[in-house]
């Protein structure tokens, strides 16, 4: 099965990260791996990998998803266009290292 995040063999890809199999090395494979678990309705692992300062109560993120574009990533930020049916999502997301493991911060949306 092809990575909903577009890099590659999903088992070797965002797989290991969505099953604990590891964690995140940079900002933007948590990014990649995030939009991949929203793409498969992978909820939990958005809410474990989103920082419990900003993480609302319920993740329930509903939708398709059907496209990444990475256009920038740069220390901690990535900025990415996600498409779905009728539109795109362009954000500059915000990451931080917590005991050891990259979390989600916030992000801007840009218009």
């Amino acid at each position: 099965m092809t990575c909903p995040c577009g890099g590659g063999d999903y088992a070797d890809c965002c797989r290991p990260l969505h099953f604990g199999e590891r964690d995140a090395e940079t900002p933007l494979e948590l990014m990649r791996s995030r939009y991949s678990a929203y793409a498969l309705g992978l909820d939990d692992y958005v809410f474990r990998t989103w920082h419990p300062r900003t993480r609302p109560d319920d993740i329930s993120e509903t939708g398709t998803w059907i496209g990444l574009e990475i256009v920038d990533a740069t220390g901690t930020e990535v900025e990415f266009k996600a498409s779905y049916p009728g539109g795109v999502l362009h954000e500059r997301s915000r990451f931080e290292l917590r005991r050891g493991r990259w979390v989600y911060v916030d992000g801007d949306v840009r218009y």
